[in-house]
């Protein structure tokens, strides 16, 4: 249902790795050149501060796991090299008005807000208090300078602004997204709506033509055996009017099927799943249900078609892997509901134990009609073995699918 994650997204080790390298060497050259605090003539104490500075930025490898952490490191050496400068008096800058912190701060400053966007309230705080420490030891209030306290927070802010953009982009594409996939599956229900509605009324123009010329063929016999003298006529008139009648009984059990609607389905929703698990449990199947998340959040055409993917795969595992464990695990989200059934190794051999009678029985076509019925509520759906040598049936289908139900 999504797309493949770009190269970025996948390798996104490689890309913090390379990044650290870069700031790394940004910050080296850019200290030696006397952009930040290197000293006119330097000593020990200002090459160690260079190694550390260097270590310090190369943390920027763990921003996206440990973001808080890497602020943290680079505030704690700056703010070490701002003591050694004033009031230590043990290093003295060439240029005493540049901006100390590395430039790594720039990046280390955008991951709080952004990698940890979903988390609560508690590390939320934790990540602005995290901020607002390193934005104070750059930006060195103390020391009132304007052109120093503007870039230092220049430096600071740029990174949580980009972060809170990049954010609120993401949240409306996602909400832009689901709003089009919303209209599609909208549109495609009131095509079946409208087909439905056709088929309704050429089954009603149907019954009436077809039933107005039955039932004067049935009057007509009706008439004929009663006029009738020979007893072989009035036996092929009571003939002729029994099938009339028969074939007008077909006629409106024919067109009650025409007038149903494609959505009248009357199959449990996923308040029957815990049955189908004990009934399988009861035939002798070890099954476990695993649910996670509120069945509420499943409109009710998604609940049917979960219970059916439930349904498809214990009777699979009936026919063709006697002696195997099963585990049936239901996901309910906000946006998704996935739906697995998976089996382990079977203890016998297809087509051997008491399930070899079933294992030749139904049409085959069981997951494929399946797959067909979820790709309707634009679902996925993946059959195959597992490594372990098992089966397993997953469904991966939209949490809230607009109906009649739904609208109603």
């Amino acid at each position: 249902m999504t797309d493949r994650p770009r190269w970025h997204r996948r390798h996104w080790l490689v890309v913090d790795v390379a990044m650290a390298a870069i700031f790394v060497a940004l910050d080296t050259v850019g200290t030696l050149g006397g952009t930040s605090w290197w000293p006119a003539k330097p000593d020990a104490l200002a090459w160690s501060l260079l190694g550390l500075q260097a270590l310090a930025v190369g943390t920027l490898v763990v921003r996206r796991i440990a973001p808080i952490t890497v602020v943290a490191v680079l505030t704690a050496f700056t703010l070490a090299l701002t003591l050694l400068v004033s009031p230590g008096g043990a290093l003295t800058p060439a240029h005493g008005g540049n901006v100390w912190a590395p430039f790594g701060t720039t990046v280390a400053a955008y991951g709080p807000l952004f990698y940890q966007r979903r988390c609560d309230q508690r590390a939320r705080r934790a990540a602005l208090f995290a901020l607002a420490a390193l934005t104070l030891v750059v930006m060195r209030p103390w020391d009132a300078s304007v052109g120093t306290m503007t870039v230092g927070l220049l430096r600071t802010a740029v990174g949580p602004l980009l972060a809170l953009y990049i954010d609120a982009r993401h949240r409306l594409v996602l909400a832009l997204t689901e709003r089009a996939e919303r209209a599609e599956r909208e549109q495609h229900l009131l095509a079946r709506q409208a087909r439905a509605e056709e088929r309704a009324r050429l089954a009603g123009e149907m019954h009436d033509i077809v039933t107005h010329r039955v039932s004067l063929m049935v009057l007509q016999a009706g008439a004929m055996q009663v006029t009738a003298t020979d007893e072989r006529t009035r036996r092929a008139a009571e003939e002729l009017r029994s099938s009339g009648c028969q074939a007008l009984d077909e006629l409106r059990d024919l067109v009650g099927i025409l007038r149903a609607e494609p959505e009248g389905d009357l199959s449990p929703s996923v308040e029957g799943i815990p049955t189908l698990v004990a009934e399988s449990t009861a035939v002798g199947i070890p099954t476990e249900l695993v649910e996670e998340g509120a069945p509420a959040l499943a409109s009710p055409v998604v609940g049917r078609t979960a219970y059916r993917v439930v349904r498809e795969g214990l009777t699979n595992v009936r026919k063709h892997a006697s002696g195997a464990r099963v585990t049936v695990r239901v996901d309910y989200g906000e946006t998704r509901v996935r739906v697995a059934v998976t089996n382990t190794r079977p203890s016998a051999p297809p087509g051997s134990g008491p399930t070899a009678a079933l294992a030749g029985t139904g049409s085959g076509l069981g997951i494929a009609q399946l797959r067909q019925r979820i790709e309707v509520v634009h679902g996925t759906l993946r059959a195959g073995h597992t490594p372990d040598g098992g089966f397993e049936v997953e469904a991966i289908l939209p949490a809230y699918v607009p109906t009649a139900e739904t609208v109603g």
